[in-house]
């Protein structure tokens, strides 16, 4: 072997010895990585949690969450804090989510509209299934919709005839466009075929705060947001949009009993993580919100908000996500709803 030849030999070598000590390398980096991230899943929580809620205080959403970060405060001995980021529907407060750390630490409390809908009809910064992990569905409960003590009517079929009496003199609040509140009366008016002016907000406290003032006529809203101000006289809940008549509200019939046979619309409200949050964070937080909605002094208070309580698990709320992604954007498509 010539001298040229044994340098490229033993440039070779050293090549191949250099590679080998780099894989070497990069494989203990990994290996401590991953010991370094069960450790910390393991110790999780060490530090203050952040749910963010998608909409402005006051709302149904808003409520949820606050006994939701109540509860586990208490179960896992760790500050839990509500940070409202209201604005775009919810996808802003959903992409911040979206790109946080996914370390446990900034959690989103999703409403379905925000997951389910609002994708189907704008273009957004964030993919459900791909940039969050859903871990589980708190509570969910009908619309229901709310008339506005200004106008003379005690029911339905009387709200009907009055606005087709007033065509273009009324108007209904949503939470935001293209919001469950926004589709569900928007689906409403052309089923029953009356000419209203849809009125936007940022949330349903604002639009609940609007009805009971008297500057929009109707609105459809969770029933947790209205049933206090029905039972209060400020306004008259005339339709439930569930298959049965709530059990806050049993003198007031479904859609289906009013001549709207099918009309149902439900949402939700549940814990999601940013994607790549550790199984044993998702299946720990899992398991610690099951046991807080099971709660008896949990239910209380969320049945008298007029929400079910659900607590169930990862795989169950990604079931329910994914089938709700296809129904209401087929919604969407039919009745030709855009972002105003």
């Amino acid at each position: 072997m010539n001298s040229m030849n044994a340098l490229n030999f033993s440039s070779r070598r050293f090549h191949i010895r250099l590679c080998a000590f780099a894989l070497a390398g990069l494989f203990l980096a990994q290996l401590s990585l991953s010991h370094a991230q069960t450790a910390s899943s393991s110790s999780w929580p060490q530090r203050q949690i952040k749910i963010i809620v998608p909409f402005a205080p006051g709302g149904n959403t808003d409520a949820i969450a606050r006994i939701t970060a109540e509860r586990l405060s208490h179960a896992l001995e760790q500050s839990v804090i509500v940070e409202n980021k209201a604005g775009a529907n919810g996808a802003i407060a959903a992409d911040f989510v979206s790109k946080s750390l996914p370390d446990g630490y900034t959690l989103l409390m999703a409403a379905m509209p925000v997951l389910a809908i609002l994708p189907a009809i704008t273009k957004t910064n964030y993919e459900p299934k791909k940039d969050f992990i859903p871990i589980s569905i708190v509570g969910s409960n009908p619309f229901v919709m709310a008339i506005s003590k200004s106008v003379p009517v005690s029911n339905l079929r009387e709200f009907i005839a009055y606005a087709k009496a007033n065509p273009g003199k009324l108007n209904y609040a949503s939470g935001g466009s293209g919001s469950v509140s926004h589709l569900s009366a928007a689906l409403f008016v052309k089923r029953a075929n009356l000419e209203m002016t849809h009125i936007s907000y940022k949330g349903g406290g604002p639009a609940v705060a609007d009805l009971l003032g008297g500057q929009v006529q109707m609105y459809f809203g969770n029933l947790s947001e209205l049933a206090s101000h029905a039972n209060g006289g400020l306004i008259h809940i005339v339709g439930v949009s569930s298959d049965l008549r709530a059990r806050q509200l049993p003198s007031v019939p479904t859609f289906s009993e009013s001549g709207f046979p099918g009309f149902k619309t439900l949402t939700w409200n549940g814990i999601v993580a940013p994607a790549a949050t550790p199984a044993a964070i998702v299946n720990k937080l899992a398991a610690v919100l099951k046991d807080a909605v099971m709660q008896t002094e949990t239910q209380t208070k969320l049945l008298q908000m007029g929400v079910d309580p659900i607590g169930n698990t990862p795989s169950q709320f990604a079931e329910v996500l994914n089938s709700d992604i296809v129904i209401w954007a087929e919604a969407a498509k039919a009745s030709n709803l855009k972002i105003e």
